[in-house]
């Protein structure tokens, strides 16, 4: 069966606080994180970009995949913050963990969920026998306008995947995703800073996709919120994230170790991709997870995984999430606006 057979993830260790954004702009900070449910994001520095994040995440991810670079076929990185227009992130990170030059490789971009679509693709080429092993990577560096609402949740960070058939660390049992054109968020060519949807992100775009593809998820596996261990799905804000959860039916418990948000932000493609990993390193064999990504745009990805005895043996060949969460140092307002490039000279 195809799986995840290596896995790591990667955060920048820059924090800035709601309060310090809320002190600049004038509102209500302790408002803000109660209805967001997001305290502190992430902030990329100034030598930190999409494919910055995608190299580290990956050779990590090869860490505990233990096979060699030069069996990787196929590698998608997923984001809509990509440093080049013209030139792939991808073969910047084909280079950097030695896989090149002998696979293909491309950028993905479908707002938050590009590294799911990632994972899919490279499945389908593993599960043909095209490749041997493929890697997905879902990666940001986020834009926020100054002042906009984005700003206190727009952050920055990523995990990579390796997918094969064998000594999976957990197996992928199902996908489904569910598509519409649904115009919530966008960014055209040129922009500096997305626009969005106001309250119509809300229950047309986000809860309609995640809830339709869960639902979806489970008549196909005829399965149920109680058969599973752990749950995620994107989180743009903790809000969200726990109402979609509650609506699908799991418990708190089942959802809390996939919520990262309150304090590193939404980290747009890395978002669904960073709480599995970060699932992953605490799950047990046989353990049962569920997964739905959300992009803009709009589509949700959901996947079926069950945990494998490899996992024990594997998981401490590579920095854990939340300790990599956990390096972090606090910067003010001046300093994020130059390391995010919002002064302009």
């Amino acid at each position: 069966m195809v799986g995840i057979v290596g896995y790591g993830a990667y955060v920048p260790s820059y924090r800035i606080k709601v309060e310090e954004i809320a002190k600049v702009w004038g509102d209500d900070p302790v408002a803000l994180s109660r209805g967001l449910i997001v305290n502190e994001k992430s902030v990329p520095s100034a030598d930190e970009d999409t494919a910055t994040i995608a190299v580290t995440a990956a050779r990590y991810a090869l860490a505990r995949a233990q096979i060699d670079p030069q069996k990787i076929g196929a590698i998608y990185v997923g984001s809509e913050s990509h440093p080049y227009a013209v030139k792939p992130s991808a073969t910047i990170v084909a280079e950097a963990i030695n896989a090149t030059p002998v696979l293909t490789a491309a950028d993905l971009e479908f707002a938050c969920k590009a590294g799911t679509a990632g994972i899919q693709m490279t499945m389908g080429l593993v599960d043909s026998n095209m490749i041997e092993y493929g890697l997905a990577i879902g990666a940001d560096t986020s834009q926020g306008a100054p002042g906009d609402a984005l700003e206190y949740t727009a952050s920055a960070g990523g995990a990579a995947y390796i997918i094969g058939k064998d000594n999976t660390l957990a197996d992928i049992e199902e996908t489904y995703s569910f598509t519409t054109d649904t115009p919530d968020f966008y960014r055209r060519e040129g922009q500096d800073y997305p626009s969005h949807g106001g309250r119509f992100t809300g229950e047309p775009a986000y809860f309609k996709h995640v809830l339709s593809a869960a639902k979806g998820l489970f008549e196909k596996t005829d399965s149920k919120p109680e058969d599973y261990d752990y749950a995620c799905f994107h989180q743009p804000n903790g809000k969200f994230y726990l109402r979609a959860g509650k609506k699908l039916g799991f418990t708190n418990e089942q959802i809390q170790q996939g919520l990262l948000t309150p304090n590193i932000g939404n980290t747009y493609s890395g978002a669904v991709p960073l709480a599995l990993s970060n699932i992953l390193d605490v799950a047990e064999p046989e353990d049962k997870i569920f997964v739905v990504s959300y992009g803009s745009g709009a589509g949700s990805d959901g996947f079926t995984l069950t945990v494998n005895e490899e996992i024990k043996e594997r998981r401490d060949l590579a920095p854990k999430t939340q300790d990599i969460i956990d390096r972090k140092q606090y910067v003010d307002y001046a300093v994020y606006a130059k390391f995010k490039g919002k002064i302009k000279m």
